[in-house]
Order: C-alpha cells, then sequence, then structure tokens
C-alpha cells in the first residue's frame, strides 16, 4: 500500500500530474471515437430505421450513464478524501459498500427497464420497424446494466488506485472489441440490431471484469473487504456526484432543442450539420473531459490531507495546461474545419456549407468548455457537489436555454451556432465567480 501511496506523497510536478491525466485523455477520446464508429456500422449495415432507434432509446441509456457517473465521480471523491485523511479502512470499506451498491441500483433500472419498454415505445406512435428495432435492441443493452454501472465506477477506481495505465488498456481493448463484434454480429452473423447491442455490452464489460479481478487483490491501494452500511457515505456520494449527472441527462435535451430549432432554420440539412458539430464539439470536450477525470483523485487527496500547498501547485498547473489544449484544438479545429466535414459530406452536398460554418463559429466554444469542464470537477473532487452541481446544470442547460431562445431569433441559423460559445462565455464567468469566492476555504 505504501508503494501504491508514494506517486501522492511525491512533489507535484507537471510529469506526475500527466502519469495520471494522460490515460483518462486518452482513455476518454477513444471512447468518444469508437462511440462514432459504432453509429456507422448500424447505418452502413443495417440501415438508418435502426440508427433512428438507437436515437430513440438513448434517453435511457443516458439515464444508466447518468447514475453510474454520479456514483462514480462521487464516491471517488468521498473515498479518496477519507485516504488523504489516513483513514484506508474506512475508505476500503466504503468503496465495497458503494460497489454493492451499483449491483443493486443495476438490479432495479434492469427490471424497470424490461416493464416499462413496450409500453413506452408504443407510445410515441412509431412505426412497427422502427418499434421492433427499438426493443430489440433495448432488451439486449439492458442485460448489460451492471456491468455498464461497474465499468463506470471501475475506471475511475482505478486511477485514484494508480493503475490509470490499466483503465486505459481496459477501455481501448473494450472498444476494440466492440468494434470487431459489431462486424462480426451485423456483417457476419446477421443478427441485426440485437448484435449492435451485444457487442456494445460486452465491450463495456472489459473493464468490469476487469475490475473485479484487480480489486479483489489485496495488494491493490482500494480493494474489496468486508462492507460497512454507512448510508451518510452513500448520500455524500450522491451529493458530489450530481452534476456529472446531471450534464449527463440534460445532453440529451439540449440536442433535441438544437434540432427542433434548426429544423425550423434550415430544414433536415441544418439537423445534419447539427449532428456533424457535435461530433467535432464531443471529441474536443473528451480531453478536458479526460484531464478532470485524471487529476480528480489528486485534488480529493491532497484535499484530505489538508496539504494546502500540493493542492495550490495542482490547480495552478491545470488551469496552465487546459489553457495550452484550448488554444492548441480551437487552432487544429479552425485549420481542419473543411477535412473534418468532408468526412461527413461531399463539398456539394448543402449539408457541407452549413457544417463549415457552424463549426468555424463553434469553435469558439473550445476557448472556454476546458476550464467549465475543470471548475466543475474539481469542485466535485473537493467534495462541494452542490457548487459543482450549480455549474454544471447553469452551462449545460440553463445558458444554453437562455442563448438558443434568443440569439436564433435575432441571428437566424448564425445564431443557433453561436449559442454554443456565449452560453459556454457565461459559465466561465460563473466558474470564476465561484472560483475566488472559495478560494480562501479550500486554499488552493
Amino acid at each position: 500500500m505504501m508503494e501504491n501511496q508514494n506517486t501522492y506523497n511525491k512533489p507535484v510536478t507537471l510529469r506526475s500530474i500527466l502519469k495520471f491525466a494522460v490515460p483518462t485523455i486518452a482513455m476518454s477520446v477513444f471512447m468518444s471515437f469508437y462511440t462514432m464508429v459504432d453509429g456507422l456500422f448500424v447505418s452502413n449495415l443495417i440501415g438508418t430505421s435502426a440508427l433512428s432507434a438507437i436515437n430513440l432509446t438513448a434517453p435511457v441509456i443516458q439515464l444508466v450513464t447518468a447514475i453510474s457517473t454520479m456514483l462514480a465521480a462521487g464516491g471517488s471523491a468521498v473515498i479518496m478524501k477519507k485516504m488523504g485523511e489516513q483513514k484506508p479502512k474506512e475508505a476500503k470499506e466504503d468503496f465495497t459498500f458503494l460497489i454493492l451498491v451499483n449491483v443493486v441500483v443495476g438490479l432495479v433500472m434492469t427490471m424497470l427497464g424490461y416493464s416499462l419498454m413496450e409500453t413506452i415505445f408504443g407510445r410515441m406512435g412509431l412505426s412497427s420497424e422502427v418499434a421492433g428495432y427499438c426493443t430489440s435492441y433495448l432488451s439486449r443493452y439492458l442485460l448489460f446494466t451492471i456491468p455498464i454501472l461497474l465499468m463506470n465506477n471501475f475506471t475511475l477506481y482505478m486511477i485514484a488506485s494508480e493503475k490509470a495505465t490499466l483503465s486505459l488498456t481496459c477501455s481501448v481493448s473494450g472498444g476494440v472489441l466492440n468494434i470487431v463484434l459489431d462486424y462480426v454480429f451485423i456483417g457476419l452473423l446477421d443478427m441485426e440490431i440485437s448484435g449492435a447491442a451485444i457487442a456494445t455490452g460486452l465491450g463495456y464489460s472489459v473493464t468490469a471484469v476487469a475490475g473485479l479481478f484487480v480489486f479483489s487483490r489485496k495488494k491493490s491501494l482500494l480493494h474489496f473487504t468486508k462492507p460497512a452500511f454507512r448510508f451518510k457515505v452513500l448520500a455524500s456520494a450522491v451529493t458530489n456526484g450530481c452534476s456529472e449527472m446531471a450534464t449527463a441527462l440534460v445532453t440529451g435535451i439540449i440536442t433535441m432543442m438544437f434540432n427542433w430549432t434548426m429544423l425550423h432554420y434550415a430544414g433536415e440539412d441544418g439537423v445534419a450539420a447539427v449532428t456533424i458539430i457535435m461530433y467535432v464539439l464531443m471529441f474536443a470536450s473528451s480531453l478536458y473531459t479526460g484531464y478532470s477525470y485524471g487529476v480528480a483523485p489528486m485534488l480529493s487527496y491532497y484535499y484530505g490531507e489538508k496539504n494546502q500547498e500540493k493542492l495550490k501547485k495542482l490547480v495552478s498547473t491545470s488551469l496552465k495546461v487546459i489553457a495550452v489544449i484550448s488554444l492548441v484544438t480551437v487552432a487544429a479545429s479552425f485549420a481542419a474545419t473543411k477535412p473534418l466535414v468532408s468526412v461527413f459530406a461531399r463539398p456539394d452536398n448543402p449539408v457541407y456549407d452549413l457544417a463549415v460554418t457552424g463549426n468555424r463559429i463553434c469553435t469558439l466554444a473550445l476557448f472556454f468548455i476546458g476550464f467549465n469542464i475543470f471548475a466543475s470537477g474539481m469542485f466535485t473532487a473537493l467534495s462541494n457537489g452542490i457548487i459543482s452541481a450549480i455549474l454544471a446544470f447553469s452551462r449545460s442547460f440553463v445558458f444554453m436555454l437562455i442563448t438558443m431562445l434568443i440569439l436564433p431569433v435575432i441571428l437566424g441559423v448564425n445564431g443557433i451556432w453561436l449559442a454554443t460559445p456565449v452560453a459556454e462565455l457565461m459559465a466561465l464567468a460563473l466558474s470564476a465567480l465561484m472560483f475566488v469566492k472559495y478560494r480562501k476555504r479550500y486554499q488552493y
């Protein structure tokens, strides 16, 4: 255990920070990439009706993701704070307890999903083909609810236990397995959309299975032990992680708003252009999300240890790293706009010009996104879930709602593209305000 703790005891340097952050950045970027590849397999090998079905089941999937992210991010903050307070026995008991909570939550969600699935799709007024695809996909996907919950948790706990490289290896292996199985199940075995769901579930299960083995070993910094059922710990994990849950839930709502608004101003070509821009923003955002997840255990540990010097150095270095990444991503997005868009739409397609203009405007948001994601993640790691939730909810919903309602009325289609940069700028102002307000309390 002492060997595992050595990294936390070493001086905070760019190298020590990147040791935690690089694997999670790579993992986050890879996950966003193979999600796009997954969609390409379904649309090309099955058809657009199947792709529509996956989008229609997205709210259920986002709910699973939201709850697992909440328990993972919030639980990791609580447990690593206790490790910093030199309470390793309590931390391991709480860790085991929270993993059991994930299993119970997974069982409940699975049963609810099966009992409500046909009623939900039956009331949507879908064609029999699309409704059939929805039921087939979700019924197979729900089988993997518990592994998906465990995957999200073990990913963060591996990072906290100084096994970030293993976490990355599991994520990459799961992603590659998903892509290979998509081809085998859909292309060779003709399992259609059921095959896509099973391939996705098995890909996610790689980290879940690896985590069960890793955390069963006593040598690990965190490992399974006899749990202590402290429901106050569960409440703290839920409170700390609620910002991550809110972000996951409202993403789908904002996407629907984009689609409805773009349909009104530019028709179906506009919706296609929005999809392309979303891919670019998702890919760039994954850099910041990966970095924030990577440094979160360090923030929680130093906060629990009451080591203000290391906490201050970690925060200041992180802000500099994010500033550099922001400049690089903005420059890259501007320079690669046309090649990026051409992957999805030919230059003679009306979508192409819309997407090129949209990407150049939306790229401005990349100046601010990284700081906003880090600010929310930092307050989660510091066990201040309320402020983290305010920042995340304001950024992903309140400010987006305001800009989406006002700017298109004034500027038309360009107002839709400007909505994201303006919302992120408003969020940056709020993040800066909270950063200054709580500086004395946390002494970062």
